[in-house]
């Protein structure tokens, strides 16, 4: 499915109905083949956007999954990258596909095994993954591993207009994640439609941001000549 090299059908609903750890457990020897791995035509506007607010000495990329956003802190970052995720199978996969030049560590974006020694965070399509009460928690600890003065970045598209084709699709994606947590456990947490700005702005700053939006040009705009992806970028207080 999606491409030859990518998993058919029968291997998606087996990682459906599996929790989600072992779920990308189970999909991660095909994970770069699907369109679930974060494109190019993303990873470059956000590096040239963060080229303009850096250098950075140390980058985590937060959920890295195989490590799409590994090349995005090599080319803002003085040192070698860090990737964090809570699956085996995708570290598995990242090691193999970054070698040495990037340090894979596994263990729970809730409980960081790190103290304050990053100066940026990045994250790519990984906040669906936690529920809204988990984000005040999600958000402490990305404070927690960042120096004072870090930065936190995350490219944050514009929710679908309602009535369009995309806010349907979601809509009905979001549905059958939650018809489907009611009937079958363990639960695989997949929900975006919760992913809002004005939400994560003021939990950021609860957690201790200050926080800013960057336009990416290069992904294009709305209708109303507004972005249709921007940059968000929360920085540690002192």
């Amino acid at each position: 499915m999606f491409a030859p090299e990518g998993p058919t059908v029968r291997e998606l609903a087996v990682q459906a109905l599996s929790s989600v750890e072992h779920g990308y457990d189970l999909l991660a020897p095909r994970f770069d083949h699907t369109p679930f791995r974060t494109p190019r035509s993303v990873l470059a506007p956000v590096t040239r956007a963060l080229h303009g607010l850096g250098p950075f000495e140390r980058g985590l990329d937060l959920c890295c999954g195989t490590g799409a956003g590994l090349g995005v802190l090599r080319q803002v970052c003085r040192e070698r990258p860090v990737g964090v995720d809570i699956s085996a199978g995708m570290l598995t996969a990242g090691r193999a596909a970054h070698g040495s030049d990037a340090d894979l560590v596994r263990a729970d974006a809730l409980a960081l095994p790190f103290g304050p020694v990053f100066d940026l965070v990045v994250s790519f399509g990984a906040f669906g993954h936690f529920l809204p009460r988990q984000r005040p928690a999600l958000f402490a600890q990305v404070h927690s591993v960042l120096k004072p003065g870090g930065r936190f970045a995350f490219p944050m598209p514009a929710p679908a207009r309602p009535g369009s084709r995309g806010y349907f699709a979601m809509l009905a994606f979001d549905g059958a994640m939650r018809v489907r947590n009611a009937l079958w456990r363990p639960p695989f947490v997949m929900y975006y439609r919760g992913f809002r700005l004005g939400d994560v702005r003021g939990e950021l700053a609860w957690a201790g941001f200050d926080v800013a939006l960057h336009a990416l040009p290069e992904l294009g705009e709305r209708r109303d000549g507004s972005p249709r992806c921007r940059l968000l970028v929360a920085t540690r207080r002192r």
